[in-house]
């Protein structure tokens, strides 16, 4: 009984200790802390630097083709449609660390993104978004937001700002286009 008591308090104080690093959003933009810093390797081996998007807003998405949630690339690609030639970079990035949901090789990803859902947005490369192995950009996100705004699953959302700061970010199960991610959208844009 002792232990099992001991167990629950240390889950407990464990559990807590990580609500109280979560941070708010705001007052993300401090000086050195900016997705800007960071580059994706796309399918071919060529670079996508965040630095060559620095006065637009991006979305960075993990993605994966046999999630029960790919629909989402279709709303990926209306938001392409709708906000491109307004400032928005979507940058969906394949990664097989859910499930094995990811199983195609990176030049087949965008060949089957496109053809079942329309997709035109950039791909990177079949990218680690979980764990010690997550790319950079995935470990300053979450450094930067604390332990509950990590990916859990595919399909997860970060909304970058023009200033190259975390301004929002989504779990798996808000769709692209909900009212919520689109409001969020609009409000960085540049120009808005």
């Amino acid at each position: 009984m002792y232990r099992l008591l001991s167990f629950v308090w240390c889950l407990a104080a464990t559990f807590l200790c990580a609500v109280a690093q979560a941070k708010d959003l705001e007052g993300q933009s401090e000086a050195g802390r900016s997705a800007h810093a960071f580059t994706f390797e796309m399918p071919f081996g060529e670079p996508l630097a965040l630095k060559d998007y620095a006065g637009k807003a991006v979305l960075v998405v993990n993605t994966a083709t046999e999630c029960g949630f790919s629909g989402q690339l279709a709303g990926l690609q209306k938001l392409h449609e709708a906000y491109s030639d307004r400032g928005l970079l979507v940058l969906g990035v394949p990664s097989n660390d859910f499930g094995g949901q990811e199983p195609r090789a990176d030049g087949d990803i965008a060949k089957f993104c496109e053809a079942k859902y329309g997709a035109e947005f950039p791909l990177a490369a079949k990218t680690v978004v979980k764990g010690d192995q997550a790319h950079p950009f995935y470990l300053w996100a979450a450094r930067e937001l604390g332990p509950t705004a990590r990916p859990y699953w595919n399909f997860h959302k970060y909304l970058i700002g023009p200033d190259g700061s975390i301004v929002a970010w989504f779990p798996t199960p808000v769709p692209p286009t909900a009212p919520d991610m689109t409001a969020a959208i609009e409000k960085v844009l540049p120009g808005s």
